[in-house]
């Protein structure tokens, strides 16, 4: 049975720091890419981050660069977003997808408000 579990959300004051991780099973982690979206109210899903099945290649969000890092531990089957200098406009359930071929798995989510 597949499965991704996020952790790690909550209430945050602006400028502080989150780390979210994603824990999968049910299938062979390692060779999926894995991304990190998030939704706010009343807006599309949209992509925050993405990392390759090696680690070695990530790519960001403008919204998030330089404040958001994507990294994955393939021994651990886990996939982290470390989100430092939090704005309330990072508000948003942020979800996991693991996709590789035709494959694509969602997590959950796990709700990260910014607020004061």
């Amino acid at each position: 049975q597949v499965q991704l579990v996020e952790s790690g959300g909550g209430l945050v004051q602006p400028g502080g720091s989150l780390r979210l991780s994603c824990a999968a099973s049910g299938f062979t982690f390692s060779i999926y890419a894995m991304s990190w979206y998030r939704q706010a109210p009343g807006k599309e899903r949209e992509l925050v981050a993405t990392i390759t099945r090696t680690g070695g290649s990530t790519n960001y969000a403008s919204s998030v660069k330089g404040r958001f890092t994507i990294s994955r531990d393939n021994g651990k089957s886990t996939v982290y977003l470390q989100m430092n200098s939090l704005e309330p406009e990072d508000t948003a359930v942020y979800y996991c997808r693991a996709q590789w071929a035709g494959n694509t798995y969602w997590g959950q989510g796990t709700q990260v408000t910014v607020s004061s």
